[in-house]
């Protein structure tokens, strides 16, 4: 079947010398992975490898067959022109820490509308703004919400966030928690929005502490969800 929709590529692997594997999140079916046979080769063709960068935003035409086999792609041009997030230096760490750890979340193969939106407007957010040091505390946090598993906050004033309960706790249990100064500033990030994420004023230590409890917290709600490997090259750039 063909379908025109529009996607948010979230990996692109090489696959022997001329072929890519894309996986793509499309606003008519979800999770999709393409195979684009020869287009590293390619002279000719509208369609190039540097389209299927991380997160890029295409209008694509493919053939959708929906038997859990590699879909193939017929046209592809970019939906939204990106500014700023693969050429500023941050927002590139933050571009292929956020796209491995969509990979390594989304799973389905169905149509999702209200998390195709969510990532398409968080992500031009991103490109157009310059106060981002808290940005992927916040994405991953509402990405929660459409994930399944996003904070219970009938007991906010509690002391603790138990992580494996994913709700307030008042007094310690045995599973990993956030606490102290964190919970403070995770406290805060349950409360705003993309504009006032910069009102949250951190150290780097606590910045880098909260998102290894946020990568912790999508690891213990998520079968099979895998550790990014970009997270080191992420805190080494937003040191």
């Amino acid at each position: 079947m063909q379908v025109t929709t529009k996607a948010v590529i979230l990996t692109s692997l090489k696959y022997g010398d001329t072929s890519l594997i894309i996986k793509a999140f499309t606003l008519s079916d979800g999770l999709k992975t393409y195979l684009l046979k020869g287009i590293l080769s390619a002279k000719k063709g509208k369609m190039r490898a540097a389209l299927f960068q991380p997160l890029t935003q295409l209008e694509l035409v493919a053939n959708h067959r929906n038997k859990g086999t590699l879909e193939s792609i017929r046209e592809a041009k970019v939906s939204y022109h990106y500014q700023t997030l693969h050429t500023h230096i941050a927002k590139n760490a933050l571009t292929l820490f956020l796209a491995e750890m969509l990979s390594n979340s989304i799973h389905e193969e169905e149509q999702n509308t209200p998390l195709f939106h969510f990532l398409e407007a968080s992500l031009q957010w991103l490109d157009i703004h310059e106060e981002i040091a808290n940005f992927h505390l916040y994405f991953l946090i509402v990405l929660t919400k459409y994930l399944g598993f996003y904070p219970d906050t009938n007991n906010i004033e509690a002391s603790y966030f138990d992580l494996l309960e994913g709700e307030f706790m008042v007094s310690p249990s045995l599973n990993p928690l956030i606490q102290g100064e964190n919970l403070i500033y995770f406290k805060e990030f349950l409360g705003i929005n993309f504009d006032a994420i910069h009102s949250v004023k951190m150290r780097k230590a606590n910045r880098q502490e909260l998102l290894k409890s946020l990568v912790l917290y999508f690891e213990l709600h998520l079968q099979g969800f895998r550790k990014p490997k970009s997270l080191a090259i992420l805190n080494e750039v937003f040191n």
